[in-house]
């Protein structure tokens, strides 16, 4: 069985950026009270019009497509991983096949929120070890700014997530030793409640809508979308962010030793590790856990903000053309988000 390797990356973030003073045009907030708490200083707001989840990805494919040295002709799968689509359905996989003009490849999207492109990773994996696949495009991209509530309302959410996409492309690899060497995914459902977006959905009149009660009455819904349910802002993500945080400090670390143990390595043998980009807080606490300095870890939340399945590979991304990345490197990637999922993946550069 052959091993996958990551032959091109490329990233890509809207021009538009949106400091925390920005934000207090609009909410009741600050630039201290949103870097205490998240550590972020600034997001990436995608344009109003013509800029959207697939757009964002097509930009970010075609650098990686390029690095990969081959042709979008090339490509003969695609898993594409956002929460944030153009449309409710189709995905957006076909709609990059359909933008970099491919063959009628396979297209796969996947819906594991802030997991999504370790779980995207690891699918594509499977899929290069087989032999079935021989070049495919792995896409994160995601499009918040839309669909965020910019009042004091909705201020605990809104402040944290920002625009962007990044791409990378698999290939097989016979260098022994290299490439993806582990991917662990995992999912517990007992609190999914505690960070999602109720509406639009399919809940109504289900066993759910009585669990949802325990968590808020408005997240209820009587149809798929109402005006009832605008005019309420029923429409926009939930989060418990004290509960995210101690259910997240727990299973980074968790996550990432049980890929570490999976390939007899320890901490101490990671050459760098690039979080997923969820809360600055949790990155230090979750360095902290494991004992490793400063230079063997990978922030930029500072500057994009949470972009869910787009924050590892925009963060692997610019820590490889920084030469923080380098041939040979152990880099372990780790993500947990809502579901809740986690999931960490080995890859020897």
């Amino acid at each position: 069985m052959q091993h996958s390797k990551i032959a091109g990356i490329g990233m890509y973030v809207p021009k538009n950026v949106y400091t925390n003073t920005d934000l207090t045009n609009f909410m009741d907030t600050s630039d201290e009270w949103i870097q205490e708490r998240t550590g972020i200083k600034e997001r990436r707001y995608a344009d109003r019009t013509g800029e959207t989840t697939t757009t964002m990805g097509v930009e970010a494919a075609k650098i990686a497509i390029e690095r990969a040295g081959i042709t979008p002709q090339d490509i003969d799968f695609i898993v594409f991983a956002t929460l944030s689509p153009d449309y409710y359905f189709p995905g957006c996989g076909v709609l990059v096949q359909r933008a970099l003009q491919m063959k009628e490849v396979g297209a796969l999207d996947i819906r594991n929120q802030c997991s999504g492109f370790i779980y995207a990773l690891s699918v594509a994996d499977q899929f290069i070890k087989t032999g079935m696949y021989k070049n495919i495009l792995v896409i994160g991209s995601e499009k918040h700014s839309f669909g965020m509530d910019f009042t004091t309302r909705g201020r605990n959410v809104s402040v944290i997530f920002g625009d962007g996409a990044g791409a990378v492309v698999l290939q097989p690899t016979s260098k022994e030793g290299h490439g993806i060497l582990s991917t662990h995914l995992h999912s517990d459902g007992g609190d999914a409640e505690l960070l999602a977006m109720f509406n639009p959905g399919t809940h109504s009149n289900h066993w759910l809508d009585k669990k949802l009660a325990d968590y808020d009455e408005a997240a209820i819904g009587e149809t798929f979308m109402s005006h009832q349910m605008i005019d309420n802002g029923q429409n926009f993500a939930y989060m418990d962010g004290p509960a995210v945080f101690k259910k997240a400090v727990v299973k980074f670390p968790e996550v990432i030793g049980e890929a570490l143990a999976a390939n007899n390595l320890k901490p101490s043998d990671i050459d760098m590790l690039v979080p997923h980009q969820a809360n600055l807080r949790i990155a230090q606490f979750v360095q902290q856990t494991l004992k490793l300095s400063d230079d063997k870890v990978y922030n930029n939340i500072q500057k994009y903000g949470n972009t869910t399945a787009a924050s590892i590979p925009i963060a692997l991304c610019e820590a490889w053309e920084a030469g923080k990345v380098k041939e040979g490197d152990l880099v372990c990637l780790a993500a947990f988000g809502s579901g809740f999922t986690w999931a960490s993946a080995l890859v020897r550069w």
